[in-house]
């Protein structure tokens, strides 16, 4: 299985694709995505995704891992990112590759075993748990490396919170499904 992990941003987007086979994780490639900071929004936007769709042409990756949503003090910063978000989204499901998402602290735990562990911290163990040597790349593709990592090797609390998206996905087929029955029983259709 290959397994694209994201730590997204608006200028720079951190990325790692690593393959796990027989219990084993092996590092594919890793870096970041830079778009120019002076680049309107959606120029960023679509460098990012076509720089990825690249990428993504070239591993085939069957899953995607993506840095969970925080709470952010600029709002405007928060909605650049959920655009960032729901791009690199798009262009992962448009390959129909699964997705799951882990909070920061979650991937902090998983990797160090301190949810407060500082970017260093998680860089330097993260590079130890996949042997490799540490690297001059921004901190967002140590990132991505750890939650692409987490989600090969996920602890039972990063498994649960990963597989939440999957699991209300499900609830709300089910709940369709059971709406459907319902109506039809009852001598109705619904469209």
């Amino acid at each position: 299985m290959i397994i694209l992990g994201i730590d997204p941003g608006s200028i720079t987007t951190g990325y790692a694709f690593v393959e796990k086979s027989d219990g084993k994780v092996r590092v594919l490639e890793y870096g970041v995505l830079h778009a120019p900071a002076s680049h309107a929004v959606e120029d960023r936007l679509l460098h990012i995704v076509t720089d990825l769709e690249a990428l993504l042409e070239r591993y085939r990756p069957d899953a995607l891992a993506m840095e969970g949503v925080f709470f952010a003090k600029n709002a405007k910063s928060a909605l650049v990112l959920g655009h960032v978000r729901g791009a690199v989204l798009v262009a992962c499901c448009k390959r129909g590759m699964t997705f799951s998402e882990y909070p920061p602290k979650a991937v902090k735990q998983a990797v160090t075993g301190d949810g407060s562990a500082s970017k260093e911290q998680v860089a330097n163990l993260v590079f130890a748990r996949l042997g490799i040597e540490p690297s001059d790349l921004p901190l967002d593709a140590s990132d991505a490396l750890a939650i692409a990592w987490t989600h090969a090797n996920p602890s039972p609390l990063s498994a649960v919170l990963g597989s939440r998206a999957k699991r209300a996905s499900a609830r709300k087929k089910a709940s369709a499904a059971e709406w459907r029955a319902l109506v039809e029983k009852m001598g109705g259709t619904l469209p």
